[in-house]
């Protein structure tokens, strides 16, 4: 199997079995239970061939991490907003509704800073720097960039699943909680490098 190859097939298979249960799994079904398929699997493609180009250029390139206890606190932040923004629930007018069904761009930009912010210092990114380090960059970029949104595509087809059976008190309550949950999470990651 030639290095782009190799690159490619490896990366994909490591970082999709690494994503599996991740909390940006869990995030990418929170997000489809809120917004259309499409807008959140753009987001999350974008995010992630953003943060998979930096970690392989820091990989490949540098052979070292990005200081990422700050970003993890900001990230922790946002999410913990975004967990009080869902829990206080929006009101649409049938006119509001239908523009936001219809605008994609407010949901891919919230969705993709949501997972750049993330996926900074987590273990995909840390994956992906260690698999440049050995295999070609390129190969390495495509591959964990697609095996992360595969993996995050299962998540979303259940978590629009879901918000089809579920009452919308049931899914605003789950989706706060999940915000706070990966607010946590970011803060104790975060304090952990910091401290």
């Amino acid at each position: 199997m030639g290095g782009f190859l190799a690159a490619l097939v490896i990366s994909f298979g490591v970082i999709f079995v690494a994503e599996l249960g991740d909390k940006s799994q869990l995030m990418a079904l929170t997000f489809a239970t809120r917004f259309r398929m499409m807008p959140v699997l753009i987001g999350i493609t974008v995010a992630t061939a953003v943060v998979h180009l930096v970690s392989v250029a820091v990989g490949y390139g540098l052979g070292a991490a990005l200081p990422t206890g700050w970003i993890s606190l900001v990230a922790a932040l946002a999410f913990v907003a975004f967990g009080f923004w869902t829990l206080r629930g929006d009101t649409l007018t049938d006119d509001e509704r239908t523009k936001a069904e219809r605008t994609t761009r407010s949901a891919i930009v919230a969705v993709a800073v949501s997972f750049f912010l993330a996926e900074l210092g987590d273990k995909t990114m840390l994956a992906t720097i260690t698999l440049a380090t050995q295999h070609g960059w390129l190969g390495t970029w495509i591959g964990s960039t697609v095996g992360m949104v595969a993996a995050d595509a299962l998540a979303i087809v259940v978590g629009r699943q879901l918000g089809r059976h579920l009452p919308e008190r049931a899914v605003r309550y789950g989706a706060a909680a999940l915000f706070f949950v990966f607010g946590a999470w970011l803060l104790v990651e975060s304090l952990t490098e910091l401290l």
